[in-house]
């Protein structure tokens, strides 16, 4: 087992049992399934011959199946009506002997119901039975009351907020008060435009579009990503984890109070969609129950994408469990998700290396096109010790420095090609100039650069040498640079 498999199954198994809040808008899921192999002679729709027909809870009531999964309890805080869906969900989650029923019943509403129809594991329609509105002033005194008993009785609060009326002001505010009281973290899957609702919350995750639409602005590119990012997390003063589906989760927030907004792209691989039903639920679970077992934001968050990828794989809302969450680890492609990191991890995780008798390496760069040349650098620097970080320029920091013109490759997609590297141990963005204040927090033993430097010339040499380490040069190739292959390629266009 590799050393990042290690560490995903140390994180997993560090998953201990814990109470969590959930408390939102609960869903009665109604699935009819059957075959639809003809067309109706009354119009050019299919005929659906049902097989199958059964009931799950939905929504918020989902979350709450997904952290029952994960072994832990849940105490369920929602709206129902007097109806037999309220029945029959709430005989669903009884079932459930780790979930405690905190629904509060409004006569005046129906509880809202999503019917689909299914054939051949393939949605044909989805009929939904709901109300969108704030119940009236007596309901909501109920759910914020039951709110903050559930959030000051938990290790975690989740926030599941589709729209439907139950996360109004007073029942968000009584919700962050019971937490406050507890000093637990609390998880936030948002909804609708206005995000400064939410303000007291530890970590939002919303998708691509959900916070386009928060922040105002349409997300086309990095750049409008992190203007959206940094704007929502201004907002909110808590943390923003935007799902991107197969591109992982970009982080942002502020590590320290009124310290700078930090972006840390915590990446996934993309797997064969079959059903992305149920996959934010699975994120958000996996995101609180991680968070209060005391682990660290970024490695919360690639727990959060292996659960939202063993969901996918699976048709309906799936299921989770620590059982898929290690599958997903040691699966290939899991080794590829955790070399990205922030500074603050990339500090912690050079600390644990060096104090288990390791030796740390550093080297950067824009590894822009990547050639022989680089692999031969990166190869080198990793024979240098027992650990290599990599320092990898952001779009902004080449742009400075080398023109407007590059990278041609973005950072994404360049971090993602360097993590295939198995020599390489970490990715670490830096967005200044030089990577002086990187190499000053990771203070690695040997610090490489390539053979156009001299020592005398490499940034950070005064910084190694102060505290015993070296700086090591790497043999220069001649006639490889990118800014070579890319006029040679120019030159055999004309």
């Amino acid at each position: 087992m590799s050393a990042v498999n290690r560490k995903f199954e140390g994180l997993i198994r560090g998953l201990r049992p814990c109470q969590i809040a959930v408390i939102g808008d609960v869903m009665l899921d109604h699935y009819v399934k059957g075959n639809a192999d003809r067309l109706s002679p009354e119009a050019p729709i299919q005929v659906l011959d049902v097989t199958d027909e059964f009931q799950m809870p939905g929504g918020a009531a989902n979350v709450a199946m997904k952290v029952v999964g994960l072994e832990s309890k849940v105490r369920m805080v929602g709206l129902i009506g007097a109806d037999q869906a309220a029945v029959d969900l709430q005989a669903l989650l009884a079932t459930h002997p780790h979930v405690r029923d905190s629904l509060v019943a409004d006569a005046s509403r129906s509880t809202t119901v999503k019917t689909r129809f299914i054939a051949h594991n393939q949605q044909l329609l989805r009929v939904d039975r709901e109300r969108r509105a704030i119940p009236g002033e007596e309901v909501r005194a109920k759910l914020a009351e039951a709110a903050r008993d559930a959030a000051a009785a938990a290790d975690a609060v989740i926030l599941e907020d589709y729209g439907k009326g139950v996360l109004c002001a007073e029942v968000i505010a009584a919700a962050l008060e019971g937490a406050r009281r507890k000093g637990v973290p609390v998880v936030v899957d948002p909804a609708g435009r206005d995000y400064r609702r939410y303000a007291g919350s530890t970590v939002l995750t919303p998708n691509l579009k959900e916070a386009s639409m928060a922040a105002e602005r349409p997300i086309t590119d990095m750049e409008s990503l992190e203007a959206a990012g940094r704007l929502l997390v201004e907002q909110t003063g808590g943390a923003m984890a935007i799902t991107r589906e197969a591109e992982g989760i970009s982080l942002f927030r502020r590590q320290q109070a009124n310290g700078p907004i930090v972006h840390t792209h915590v990446p996934t691989v993309p797997v064969a969609v079959f059903d992305v039903t149920g996959a934010g639920d699975a994120v958000a679970a996996t995101l609180a129950i991680a968070l209060a077992a005391g682990t660290e934001m970024v490695d919360a968050c690639a727990l959060a994408n292996l659960a939202g990828r063993a969901v996918v794989r699976q048709f309906g809302v799936g299921t989770i469990s620590p059982a898929h969450l290690i599958a997903e680890a040691n699966s290939d492609s899991a080794e590829r998700m955790v070399k990205l990191a922030d500074l603050a991890s990339a500090r912690q995780r050079a600390r644990e290396v060096k104090q288990a008798g390791g030796k740390v390496v550093f080297t950067n760069g824009c590894f822009d096109i990547l050639h022989y040349g680089h692999a031969y650098l990166l190869q080198f620097a990793r024979s240098q010790g027992d650990f290599l970080v990599l320092g990898l320029n952001t779009d902004s920091s080449v742009q400075r420095f080398k023109g407007p013109s590059r990278p041609y490759v973005s950072e994404e997609q360049r971090a993602y090609m360097l993590s295939l590297y198995p020599f390489i141990d970490l990715i670490v963005f830096f967005d200044e100039d030089t990577p002086l204040n990187l190499i000053k927090a990771i203070r690695p033993d040997v610090l490489v650069k390539g053979g156009d430097y001299t020592p005398e010339t490499v940034v950070g040499r005064d910084v190694v040498e102060s505290y015993g380490g070296k700086v090591a040069i790497c043999p220069r190739l001649e006639g490889l640079s990118t800014t070579d292959l890319v006029r040679k390629i120019k030159d055999e266009e004309l």
